[in-house]
């Protein structure tokens, strides 16, 4: 195991060389650089610029530039922001913080959801619910995310005009003052209708289930609904005697601060991970179909085993080696759909910080941005590598 690992950590160091050194040369190639649009100034003479783009090191050779690049990776220094006049990781590292909250909460709902719709819609097939289920995945994978995005602002200008009160928030990622009087009044009265909606839930898949597997999916789905309901209502609760009912963001009690953050970050969530979640409910579907109709399956049930044991411990293990596999692959899908996302619903995430870099040719902060991106995606590989091989008996750490 531990040689495993180490190999595959070394066969990483190429893989960023290569990486890093390809989008420096493809950055290159845009036309002029950072002092570029200097000369269009008529206050700044030539050997001002000139003066300029030997400061910033940008008449080197691109040899020379990639190789003091590196050398302040390696001592985990991303350069210095043209633009910004900054480190690289100042201008960037809340940014990659922003983006990440999204895409930690987007693969939460989407595994958390996707595995047991695609379970009970296997189990049972042509029914009315798989049918349903089947629908919304094709809409989810038919809409475009930066389409679903404007679609979700307008429902919520829609709801907040309705209602005379700010249901979902429109864009950005924190209020400047957060109301604890509302957030415990809005707690109070949503909190028995999510609890009244789990058990509705759970006992419809309970009552329509024939040989009780499908009420783990119900109870499952009814839990995942209900901690996605309260979630942003539970914690206002705790609220602490003496404190008023508006504080600035800055000076808000933590749960205050993280209510206010995921109660942003709930819409923008939902877009982001529709896709996907859409994906992998017909792959988990496929999947399970496909797994149903070998033989030890068969011969587990002609052996008079529990149906639950059939399904969740001999079935869903093989089934589900395709998601784990597809970990790593899931990350840029998801890092590519939340970019989108992020301009439509004014996120301040990556990629309106990577816009603004390549609109002003800053290289050191795409180049920092690329990189970061690098190292999360291919330590979500080796993860899923190393979960795959744990899962699947056949494959050898050899």
């Amino acid at each position: 195991m531990f040689a495993y690992v180490v190999r595959r950590l070394l066969q990483l160091i190429p893989t960023f060389f290569g990486a890093t050194l390809l989008a420096f040369l493809v950055i290159q190639l845009a036309p002029g650089d950072f002092v570029t649009r200097l000369e269009l100034d008529p206050t700044q003479t030539r050997e001002s610029i000139a003066n300029l783009r030997q400061q910033l090191g940008l008449d080197q050779p691109l040899p020379v530039q990639y190789a003091k690049w590196l050398s302040g990776i390696l001592q985990g220094y991303l350069g210095l922001s043209l633009s910004y006049k900054t480190d690289v990781w100042n201008v960037i590292g809340q940014r990659i913080l922003n983006s990440m909250v999204l895409v930690v909460l987007a693969t939460l709902m989407i595994y958390l959801i996707a595995i047991p719709i695609g379970v009970y819609s296997a189990i049972r097939k042509y029914t009315w619910p798989d049918r349903t289920f089947t629908v919304l995945a094709f809409l989810g994978l038919a809409i475009p995310n930066f389409f679903f995005g404007l679609i979700m602002l307008f429902l919520a200008v829609w709801l907040n005009d309705l209602t005379n009160m700010r249901i979902l928030p429109i864009g950005g990622m924190t209020t400047e003052f957060i109301h604890l009087g509302n957030l415990t009044r809005a707690a109070q009265i949503l909190f028995p209708f999510a609890l009244l909606g789990t058990l509705v839930f759970a006992g419809l898949f309970w009552q329509r289930s024939r040989r009780g597997q499908a009420a783990t999916f119900g109870i499952w789905v009814g839990l995942v609904l209900f901690g996605m309901s309260t979630l942003l209502m539970l914690a206002p609760l705790i609220q602490g005697p003496g404190l008023p009912e508006r504080l600035p963001y800055t000076e808000s009690p933590l749960w205050a601060r993280a209510t206010n953050v995921l109660w942003h970050a709930f819409p923008v969530v939902i877009v982001v991970g529709t896709s996907g979640l859409a994906g992998l409910m017909r792959v988990m579907r496929g999947q399970m179909l496909d797994v149903l109709s070998q033989d030890y399956i068969r011969t587990a049930r002609a052996k008079g085993l529990n149906e639950r044991v059939v399904i969740y411990k001999h079935a869903l293990r093989n089934a589900v080696i395709p998601f784990i596999a597809g970990i790593g692959g899931l990350l840029p899908g998801l890092i590519g759909g939340a970019g989108l996302v992020e301009v439509t619903m004014a996120w301040p995430g990556i990629t309106p910080a990577l816009l603004e870099a390549i609109s002003a040719i800053d290289i050191y902060v795409i180049m920092g941005l690329i990189t970061i991106t690098t190292v999360l995606l291919m330590i979500g590989n080796v993860v899923s590598d190393l979960l795959l091989a744990w899962v699947d008996p056949r494959i050898r750490y050899s």
